[in-house]
């Protein structure tokens, strides 16, 4: 490796992309994007940060949304494997953050086991980024003590395998993740083991990008105002009393696209 050159050949970083805006990637995700021979890249890498890919740097979509698989996991972790035994310097691009629910285990594991380099560059995740344009705070004293993480992705058909128990604490802050098609046993689940119906909740999709869209509701009403946002689009759900006020007063222009139902 040349000294100023942050990929040695044969090694591939996990770099996160972030929710979408390019001005939300760290400065070491844009140089490591620099100095890729090849990036492999999800369907949710927005497309401005694509755009920022070097001319003459092979771009491999490996792309997985719900229901709409371009490659299974196995077959991403042999293209990694492969990349990195023919001595590229490979990014795989992962939107949001690397570290939470972009199946990075896997794909670390199975470049140690031939013996590659894997490192990781964060990125900010969806959660962050909605409460920043929202102007809230996931957490907040005396209201809210602990952020729980949660994917609302299962098998098609299949009921979601949680601790409604834990979810439910009203001294927490829910981010659930990939929860549009699930909002309705999300909602029926937590009121059953306790959450008040009245509870606050925000569902946000295209988190950071223009086109976002926020909707602010309560627990109760969450399967309702889910169905105004279009099945595919990346959506985050918020629950609890940490998001009921913003920390920071709107915009007129911010106060007309994010609305309120309750």
């Amino acid at each position: 490796m040349q000294p100023n050159e942050l990929i040695a050949p044969g090694e591939v970083w996990l770099v996160g992309a972030g929710p979408g805006d390019p001005d939300l990637l760290t400065r070491k995700a844009e140089k490591l994007i620099a100095e890729a021979e090849i990036i492999f890249f999800d369907a949710l890498v927005g497309q401005a940060v694509l755009d920022l890919i070097p001319a003459g740097v092979e771009r491999v979509s490996v792309g997985k949304r719900s229901g709409r698989h371009s490659k299974d996991q196995q077959t991403i972790d042999e293209m990694l494997v492969a990349a990195s035994l023919a001595g590229k310097r490979v990014v795989r691009l992962k939107g949001g953050d690397p570290a939470i629910f972009a199946r990075a285990t896997e794909e670390i594991a199975a470049l140690r086991a031939v013996g590659a380099t894997v490192r990781i560059c964060p990125g900010i995740t969806a959660a962050s980024a909605v409460a920043a344009s929202a102007g809230l705070s996931l957490s907040l004293r005396g209201v809210a003590r602990r952020v729980q993480f949660v994917t609302a992705h299962s098998r098609r058909g299949q009921a979601l395998d949680l601790d409604w128990d834990a979810l439910a604490d009203p001294a927490c802050t829910l981010a659930i993740y990939m929860g549009r098609e699930a909002a309705p046993e999300l909602s029926r689940a937590l009121i059953a083991a306790g959450l008040p119906g009245t509870t606050p909740a925000l569902i946000a999709c295209d988190a950071s990008l223009p086109q976002e869209q926020q909707l602010r509701t309560r627990l109760d009403l969450l399967p309702l105002v889910a169905e105004a946002f279009s099945d595919g689009r990346p959506t985050l759900i918020l629950i609890g009393e940490a998001i009921v006020q913003p920390i920071m007063p709107l915009s007129a222009a911010e106060t007309t696209s994010r609305s309120v139902i309750q």
